[in-house]
């Protein structure tokens, strides 16, 4: 599943080809996505212009005006969804699933072969829609920290993995960049998440901001399914401590990785080097 890092790497890939474009053409092949694709998008797309663009958790934000009422377009791109930029002439392959055409030719294509993502329209504020409203500070902000997770994790008895994965106390934390931040951080997944310490929270924190950063900077992490919104894909999946390394030796100390299962997500850690 792309995740934060994803996302964003597919923000920062498609931004330069359509902040400021005039939409010209939506062509919908498949309206029947994990939320429909709405049945009046091509009469409210079709003339407007695109802003700037935006990044909320695992969501990408696309605000357009300029015809009608001005709007934004909620993206998740689900388990295998991907954005890519393409050209007029360029065939759509199966699972293109919709097209934004624009002014000087280019297209922003979307592509998911198990269609769980979608893309929605938002009237007014995007800020107000429950699936935003409800989110937690973003990880790379000066809204997260230690101190957020300490207090938050009081009296807690679930495990920190999924305590660190849960939206509500912080976004775009999922399973691989848990994973890697508590091995940085050495701290076992499965300890409660009430009984870590301030100190380690602290060093949770910044780890987190860490294992995040360094995967944006390499453009996400290739899995099966992902490209980048150029059509490039992410390296970072080459620096992976622990998460899908299980029975292979801990690159600190040495030892075998172990497999757990938390939340009903593997989960890979080393038994020496977090506690």
């Amino acid at each position: 599943m792309p995740e934060l890092p994803e996302v964003e790497t597919t923000r920062r890939g498609i931004a330069p080809h359509v902040e400021g474009r005039e939409i010209t053409e939506v062509i919908v092949r498949q309206a029947r996505l994990r939320v429909p694709v709405p049945v009046d998008l091509v009469d409210r797309l079709v003339g407007a212009r695109v802003g700037e663009l935006a990044r909320r958790a695992k969501y990408l934000l696309v605000p357009v005006s300029g015809r009608g009422e001005a709007g934004t377009l909620l993206w998740h791109l689900g388990m295998s969804g991907s954005l890519r930029i393409a050209r007029l002439g360029e065939l759509p392959k199966k699972h293109d699933h919709l097209d934004l055409v624009f002014d000087d030719g280019a297209i922003l294509r979307y592509h998911d072969p198990r269609r769980f993502g979608f893309v929605d329209w938002l009237a007014g504020s995007a800020e107000r829609d429950p699936r935003l409203s409800r989110l937690g500070p973003e990880p790379l902000s000066d809204a997260f920290d230690g101190e957020r997770l300490y207090a938050l994790s009081r009296g807690r008895r679930l495990a920190v993995k999924p305590f660190l994965m849960d939206s509500a106390v912080v976004v775009g934390v999922g399973n691989i960049y848990a994973a890697e931040a508590l091995f940085l951080a050495g701290i076992d997944p499965r300890r409660a998440a009430g009984r870590i310490s301030r100190e380690r929270y602290d060093r949770l924190a910044d780890a987190v901001r860490e294992v995040l950063a360094a995967a944006i900077t390499q453009g996400g992490t290739t899995l099966r399914d992902f490209v980048a919104g150029t059509g490039e894909p992410g390296y970072f999946k080459q620096r992976l401590n622990v998460y899908g390394r299980d029975g292979q030796s801990c690159r600190r100390c040495g030892a075998e990785l172990r497999l757990v299962t938390l939340g009903q997500r593997a989960s890979v850690f080393c038994g020496s080097c977090q506690s």
